[in-house]
C-alpha cells in the first residue's frame, strides 16, 4: 500500500480507513480527508489483538455526522495493519427519531389509563359490604331497620390498609419504647449492687484479712449477687408481662393458688413471729396461675418486710370480679408514696440500700392490667393495704 493513495469506494454509505501499528493513516476513502477514525489508545489496543466497535455521534441530540466503526487488526504482504470499516447512521438514527414522538405519546396515554383505572378500583368498596365495627352489632329484637342504622358503610381498601399501617407502627412503637425502659431501668438500678461486690473483693484482694473475715467478705458478695439475680429476674418478667397480648388462661382453684403463693413465707413470718391468716373461698376462678402465684406472694413479702403484726389475705368472687386483698397492722404507706406506690424502683424509705429493688407492686400492677383488672394501695387506719380487682 502506498500512502496517501485513497481507497477505492465500497457500498453506499461505507467508509473504510488502513492505519500502521502507531496509528498513523495510511489510506482512507476520499471522504475521511486522512483524518483518523479510532481515538489515539485504540490503535494500540487494536495491534494487541483486540477488535475495537464503537459509534460516533448521538441519536440526540442530532448530530451532523454518525457512524458505526469497526477495528481490526491484519498482516497485509507480511506487515501488520489496522483496518477500520465505518458505515454510516443517518437515516437510521432518523428513522428512530420519527418513532420516538409517537412511541412518548402512547406511553403517556398509557399511564393515564391505568392510573385512572387504579384510582377507580382503590376507590370502589370491597364487594360492598359493611365492615364490622367494635360494639355495633344490634341487639336481638331490636327492628331491622335499627339495625341497618347501626350498620357504618363500607370502608375503602386504602383506607383499610392505613389503618392496618398505623397499628403495625404502634405496636413497632410500644415494642421499643419496653426496650429502651427496659434498658435504661437495668443500667439504672444495676450499678449498686455490681459496685457494692467490686468495692469487696477489692479490699480483700488488697489488705490482708484473717479466715473469719473472708469468710464475710464472701456472704456479702453472695448477699449482692442473689440481689442481682433477683432484680434480673424481676426485670425480665415485667418485660414479658409487658409484652405479651394473650395469658395462658384457665380455671384454677382459688384456694390452691393462695396457698401455693403462700407456702414459701410461712417459715419466715414464723421465725420473724408473724401471723398469716387466710380467708378464701373454695371456687375456682379463670387466670393465670403462673403469673398470679408471684403477684401474691410478692403481697406477703411486701408485708411482712414493711408491715407489723398480723398479715390478713381476704378473697371475694362476685358477679364474675375477684377482689383480694392482703393487710397488715403496720403504719401504713406515707401519703407521698400511695401516688407512686406501682412505679418502678420506687421505695418507701429514700435509701436506695434497703432491702426490696422497688419491682414488687410494680409487678403486681403488671399482672393486674395484663389480666384486665386494676391494683391500688392505701391506708385503712390499722395499717396498709394492697387490693386486686380481677375479672374472672
Amino acid at each position: 500500500m502506498h500512502a496517501g493513495r485513497p481507497l477505492p469506494p465500497g457500498p453506499s454509505g461505507s467508509l473504510q480507513q488502513v492505519l500502521d501499528p502507531h496509528g498513523r493513516v495510511l489510506r482512507s476513502s476520499g471522504a475521511l480527508r486522512h483524518e483518523p477514525l479510532l481515538t489515539a489508545t485504540e490503535p494500540d489496543a487494536v495491534a494487541h489483538g483486540a477488535t475495537v466497535r464503537r459509534d460516533i455521534g448521538s441519536l440526540l441530540p442530532v448530530a451532523s455526522d454518525t457512524l458505526r466503526l469497526q477495528g481490526k487488526s491484519v498482516a497485509v504482504g507480511g506487515q501488520a495493519r489496522i483496518v477500520v470499516a465505518a458505515v454510516r447512521r443517518g437515516h437510521r438514527d432518523e428513522a428512530l427519531r420519527e418513532l420516538l414522538a409517537p412511541l412518548g405519546i402512547a406511553s403517556a396515554l398509557t399511564l393515564i389509563a391505568a392510573s385512572y383505572v387504579g384510582y377507580r378500583t382503590a376507590r370502589r368498596p370491597a364487594s360492598g359490604r359493611a365492615v364490622p365495627q367494635r360494639g355495633s352489632h344490634p341487639r336481638r329484637g331490636r327492628p331491622a331497620h335499627a339495625a341497618r342504622r347501626a350498620r357504618r358503610p363500607a370502608q375503602d381498601e386504602i383506607t383499610r390498609l392505613g389503618h392496618t399501617l398505623n397499628h403495625m407502627l404502634d405496636r413497632l412503637d410500644a415494642a421499643a419504647e419496653r426496650k429502651r425502659r427496659f434498658v435504661a431501668d437495668a443500667s439504672h438500678e444495676l450499678r449498686t449492687p455490681l459496685a457494692l461486690p467490686r468495692a469487696e473483693l477489692d479490699v480483700a484482694l488488697h489488705c490482708p484479712r484473717s479466715a473469719g473475715e473472708l469468710t464475710d467478705t464472701l456472704r456479702s458478695v453472695d448477699t449482692e449477687v442473689q440481689r442481682l439475680i433477683d432484680l434480673s429476674n424481676a426485670l425480665l418478667d415485667l418485660e414479658e408481662l409487658g409484652g405479651s397480648r394473650h395469658l395462658t388462661r384457665s380455671r384454677v382453684l382459688l384456694t390452691d393458688l393462695v396457698e401455693a403463693a403462700v407456702a414459701p413465707h410461712l417459715r419466715p413470718a414464723e421465725r420473724a413471729g408473724r401471723v398469716l391468716t387466710l380467708d378464701v373461698p373454695d371456687t375456682a376462678v379463670d387466670g393465670d396461675a403462673r403469673w398470679l402465684r408471684p403477684a401474691i406472694g410478692n403481697l406477703f413479702d411486701n408485708a411482712l418486710r414493711h408491715g407489723r403484726g398480723t398479715v390478713r389475705l381476704t378473697a371475694t368472687v362476685d358477679e364474675g370480679r375477684l377482689r383480694l386483698s392482703v393487710r397488715d397492722e403496720g403504719p401504713g404507706f406515707p401519703p407521698e408514696f400511695l401516688l407512686r406506690a406501682f412505679d418502678r424502683f420506687t421505695r418507701a424509705e429514700a435509701s436506695r440500700t434497703g432491702e426490696g429493688s422497688g419491682l414488687g407492686l410494680a409487678f403486681v400492677q403488671a399482672v393486674a392490667v395484663a389480666h384486665g383488672g386494676t391494683a391500688r394501695a392505701e391506708n385503712t387506719g390499722r395499717g396498709g393495704a394492697v387490693i386486686l380487682d380481677l375479672p374472672c
